[in-house]
């Protein structure tokens, strides 16, 4: 039966549909991969409701409505890149628009109101289910993240001004990234160890990636500018670290809930601080050394 509706209307609500076939298909495919049973049957039961939603609205429209193939492409390459927890959040994070246009619509569909109360209640306990094993490390990552920020901008700032040469910046803070990656994931295991967490070694592995990783995104723009244009790589670094920093944070801020700017703001302050810090003591040190290389 198809329902007499106003084009408007039946615009959004064709919409509507189309994005929960396309949960609908989304949902499913990332539970499929799912080892733990307890993470796939949540999945599946968020798939389902989906699909409930979507037949709903089919029975006001009366139309078959294909899933969008380009959605669901980029939510199955997210969730193997990110984690499926961070794609499930930031799917169901966009979602609050949707209820929003819902809202809307509720007098002229009155189960509008029924789909409003379960994408509000019954999906978000659902997600709260879901349980990855990253996300445990976080505080592993953070460690490693904000040690490599804090210590290689400060670093890396002070040899640029000191030497004034970007392959030699780049050489120094590869060797010192390279030495302090295997000295934090050495010292967080053996803090793990003692706290007796038998997860120990992965999550020191989760550190020395995350330290490992910043080191190469700051030590890139000196390997691709030239030496001249010193300054220019120290600038482009800097851009570098605000954007991990930002990365990072608003991937802890959907997946874990958390606000972002706060976290954001303060992460930078200290690493731009302590670039800035470092700036001046480079300088400092090759005028009073009488150094120039």
């Amino acid at each position: 039966m198809e329902y007499e509706l106003n084009p408007a209307v039946r615009r959004r609500i064709l919409k509507f549909q189309q994005d929960e076939i396309t949960g609908h298909v989304l949902y499913r495919a990332i539970a499929e991969r799912q080892k733990d049973e307890k993470n796939k049957a949540a999945l599946l039961e968020i798939s389902d409701a989906e699909h409930d939603h979507y037949e709903i609205w089919r029975g006001y429209t009366g139309q078959e409505v294909k899933p969008n193939r380009w959605r669901v492409w980029c939510g199955k390459a997210c969730g193997r890149l990110l984690g499926d927890t961070f794609t499930i959040k930031f799917m169901e994070s966009g979602e609050e628009f949707g209820i929003r246009e819902l809202e809307g619509i509720e007098k002229e569909i009155p189960e509008a109101r029924h789909i409003i109360d379960q994408e509000e209640d019954h999906e978000s306990s659902l997600m709260e289910m879901v349980d990855e094993e990253r996300l445990h490390y976080v505080g592993a990552i953070v460690l490693g993240l904000n040690d490599a920020l804090v210590e290689l901008t400060g670093t890396i700032a002070g040899l640029t001004f000191a030497l004034a040469n970007t392959r030699l910046v780049a050489l120094s803070a590869i060797v010192t990234g390279a030495s302090a990656t295997l000295s934090m994931a050495a010292s967080n295991y053996l803090a793990e160890r003692a706290e007796g967490n038998e997860h120990a070694l992965k999550s020191s592995l989760y550190t020395g990636m995350a330290y490992l990783i910043t080191v190469a995104l700051m030590v890139l723009p000196y390997l691709l500018v030239p030496n001249e244009l010193y300054v220019a790589a120290f600038g482009i670094m800097l851009a570098v670290v605000v954007l991990v920093i930002f990365l990072f944070n608003f991937y802890v801020s959907v997946a874990q809930g958390k606000p972002l700017m706060s976290r954001f703001l303060q992460m930078a302050a200290i690493s731009l601080g302590v670039a800035g810090i470092s700036y001046v003591i480079g300088i400092l040190a090759k005028a009073l050394l009488g150094i120039d290389v």
